[in-house]
């Protein structure tokens, strides 16, 4: 099975761990998947601060 990362620097979608690691987000089980991280990132952020948020309440 093969896993797909997403190339931060240059936008691409990268078949295995071909780029710098500080260049990867991933991995993703599919390259749809993989396509949408930057989506995929911002939402899990805003979920991460929204948790925080509660957690100091």
């Amino acid at each position: 099975m093969s896993e797909w990362w997403y190339n931060t620097r240059t936008g691409e979608v990268e078949e295995g761990m071909k780029s710098s690691v500080v260049d990867r987000a991933g991995p993703f089980p599919s390259r749809e998947e993989a396509a949408r991280a930057p989506e995929i990132i911002a939402a899990r952020s805003r979920q991460w601060a929204e948790e925080e948020e509660l957690d100091e309440r």
